[in-house]
């Protein structure tokens, strides 16, 4: 199959940023037009995407346009968080088949799952609080979109940048969003025994989660309350175990450089991979660049790569379709006649 990606970036949204970027990754390619276009923009084009969408197309020649904005967007040669920009990937692949179980590749500025894609088919994607969404070369009304890639097998690899802090204990009282005491101490307490002692006099609870399963998306901590309570952003049973955890950034790395070693085929490279972050990881966690597309570039040299920078990152996970944060998740594609 043929694939390639394309990044430019420029001094205003402009819609000649997406047919140059289409145009690059065709021309990296060594092809005169695309069967199918995933075109990603920067938030600088939420006001009016659909002139860049349309020249994207035309510069594909074809309507199978989809994607969204997003707050940053990359590829296998760098990102971009500052200025406005277009990135795409353009294949074709000789097979129209859609493996039975592929994800649906979907899209969604409404900032939480919509409802009806929380069960049924898995889905794989982005979300962006208040971004535009697009499928068939057209903005969609409810600012979802969603498409299938045929002809390809697709292997995921999640990094939720998580480090477990000590065994799960038991929550001995949660009412509503506030969790007030847990394995014998109250909330904040029990926090203070799990951290390390140079975190205990000034939490970073912005990067502290509390875990049900190893598998399941981290309940956010929003505030610590003066009765030593922690306000969550869900609720818990009591009863129920918990794991506090920490986002750091030598363990993040380590975590999407196993995942990506375990979802690598052992035989074959991917023919080209999808990458979905947070804005809250990426450059601005890692502090001098993006660790988590260094960690890719090294297990896979030379494969074309899309990804983009959002608030939420959809998984399929125990099946249901999960809205994960602070994760990475990448998808890995290979031809099905591989």
């Amino acid at each position: 199959m043929k694939v390639a990606t394309g990044l430019v970036t420029g001094h205003r949204p402009a819609p000649e940023l997406a047919r140059d970027a289409v145009q690059a990754a065709l021309a990296a390619a060594g092809m005169e037009r695309a069967e199918n276009v995933i075109l990603l923009l920067t938030r600088d084009f939420i006001r009016n995407p659909q002139p860049a969408i349309l020249a994207a197309a035309r510069a594909a020649g074809t309507l199978s346009v989809s994607g969204c904005t997003a707050s940053g967007l990359f590829t296998e040669r760098g990102w971009r968080l500052d200025q406005p920009a277009a990135a795409v990937l353009v294949y074709s692949s000789p097979s129209k088949k859609t493996p039975t179980g592929s994800p649906i590749l979907s899209f969604s500025g409404q900032g939480r799952l919509p409802f009806d894609w929380q069960d049924g088919s898995p889905r794989a994607g982005l979300i962006d609080a208040d971004a535009m969404a697009w499928s068939n070369g057209r903005t969609t009304d409810n600012a979802c979109a969603e498409t299938h890639l045929p002809g390809l097998n697709v292997r995921m690899a999640r990094s939720s940048g998580l480090r477990l802090l000590g065994e799960p204990l038991p929550v001995e009282h949660c009412q509503g969003y506030e969790l007030g005491r847990v394995g014998g101490h109250r909330a904040i307490d029990s926090l203070y025994r799990a951290l390390p002692p140079e975190l205990r006099e000034y939490p970073p609870l912005h990067q502290i989660a509390i875990l049900r399963q190893l598998d399941e998306p981290g309940i956010a901590i929003l505030s610590a309350n003066g009765d030593g309570s922690l306000a969550l952003a869900d609720t818990l049973n009591d009863g129920e175990l918990i794991t506090w955890a920490i986002r750091q950034p030598l363990a993040a790395e380590h975590e999407i450089r196993q995942a990506l070693s375990a979802a690598a085929s052992p035989h074959e490279a991917p023919d080209f991979g999808l990458m979905f972050s947070c804005i809250g990881r990426g450059p601005l966690f890692y502090g001098d660049d993006d660790r988590d597309l260094l960690a890719f570039r090294e297990a896979f040299p030379d494969t074309p790569l899309l990804g983009a920078y959002g608030t939420g990152q959809i998984i399929p996970q125990g099946g249901q379709n999960r809205l994960f944060h602070n994760a990475v998740l990448t998808l890995l594609f290979e031809s099905i006649h591989v």
